[in-house]
């Protein structure tokens, strides 16, 4: 029986074109870019076009002293965990952290931690929908806070978030929007200056690029404290010698996929509605979540009415399914999803939701395939 992979929100299996230029940059024997000789000078060259390719794609500000920052990270986790923690170190009197009751554990967990430290955190609330309640956010925003934290787009329903309602609330009362990125990018059209946000982040192995390789994106004038010390590396914000293949990876993954973003998105959302109809027909119990809201192309959370996700997802394992039950960095509690228990959904539906996230190498043949193996195990259980 061949496996099936729709956890593609987890992560995605590195392309081709990223692997063979990571091993180029070994083959070159490309050295630590902080030293001074000339294979050192080569590697910084290196590191710093990829900053600056990134910056091109994503619409960073680049051309003058006031250009905004890009932080090699060694993924989204870091990447969110330095912006939390950073700016709450430089948040001076200033002591309230605003976070929607969707983020990604990298995010809402560093908030708990804080909490603990004495920091003022609130929640918004969520919509049944899965969009934040920005009234909610509005009453929650005040001269003491330092920060609102937003995905872009949530990574368990894929619903996208209404970030420019986010910012223009926060302008007010000029409070800086951080923005986790990992999911949207490649499915949306971000472009960092635009969206209006202070800081944003991304991952390479949501686009096909190595695991471990990410990166915080700041305005000018709105880096982080650094979290951890040691080096001087990357303006002292991120100190530890810059892995150049890494950086190589994370550039190629997001430069390939953006160049044919349109396609993949047509591609996706086609395979996505084709799995949802396939499942929906066949079985009465299932229902779409987040299907009122705007949704990446890619992410289908279904809940299975009376049966259990956790059941289901090793039935389905056995089935050759691979899937989840909701954020990959929480797949080993059995919890319940806390976003969807944000958006006040039935239990019923909660306890039955399953993750399905598409990749660009998935086909039609395998999602009708699919189809047949989930309908099949969920008419069992």
């Amino acid at each position: 029986m061949s496996l099936i992979y729709l956890d593609n929100n987890a992560t995605t299996v590195i392309h081709p074109e990223v692997a063979n230029a990571m091993q180029a940059c070994h083959q070159q024997g490309l050295v630590n870019p902080e030293s001074q000789h000339q294979l050192g000078r080569q590697a910084r060259r290196q590191v710093e076009d990829c900053r600056e390719q990134l910056g091109m794609l994503l619409g960073l500000h680049l051309s003058d002293i006031h250009a905004d920052h890009l932080f090699f990270t060694s993924g989204g986790t870091e990447a969110n965990n330095l912006a939390i923690q950073g700016y709450r170190l430089g948040a001076d009197a200033k002591n309230r952290l605003v976070i929607s009751g969707i983020e990604h554990p990298s995010i809402s967990t560093t908030a708990q931690w804080l909490q603990s430290q004495g920091v003022d955190v609130q929640v918004v609330n969520t919509l049944t929908n899965g969009q934040i309640d920005c009234e909610h956010l509005e009453s929650l925003v005040n001269q003491d806070t330092f920060l609102v934290a937003v995905m872009l787009a949530n990574n368990e329903t894929g619903v996208i978030q209404p970030i420019s309602d986010v910012v223009s609330i926060c302008d007010r009362l000029s409070v800086p929007v951080h923005a986790d990125a990992v999911q949207a990018i490649g499915k949306l059209d971000v472009h960092f200056r635009e969206l209006g946000v202070g800081s944003m982040t991304i991952s390479a192995h949501k686009v096909h690029g190595p695991r471990g390789s990410g990166a915080l994106i700041t305005r000018h004038g709105h880096a982080p404290h650094p979290v951890f010390h040691g080096g001087f590396q990357q303006s002292a914000v991120r100190p530890g010698t810059e892995s150049v293949a890494l950086a190589t990876g994370l550039t190629t993954a997001v430069s390939n996929y953006l160049g044919s973003k349109d396609d993949h998105a047509s591609k996706l959302l086609a395979l996505r509605d084709r799995l949802e109809a396939g499942i929906t027909t066949q079985l009465v119990n299932a229902q779409v979540l987040g299907s009122d809201a705007p949704r990446l192309p890619n992410t289908s959370n279904i809940a299975f009415r009376g049966v259990d996700r956790q059941a289901m997802l090793m039935a389905l394992d056995v089935a050759g399914i691979c899937c989840s039950t909701g954020s990959a960095c929480a797949s080993g509690s059995s919890e319940p999803s806390p976003t969807l228990v944000a958006m006040g959904l039935d239990p019923e539906l909660i306890e039955g939701a399953l993750r399905f996230s598409l990749g660009i190498f998935n086909s039609e043949p395998e999602i009708d395939e699919a189809i047949e193996r989930i309908c099949a195990v969920a008419s069992v259980l």
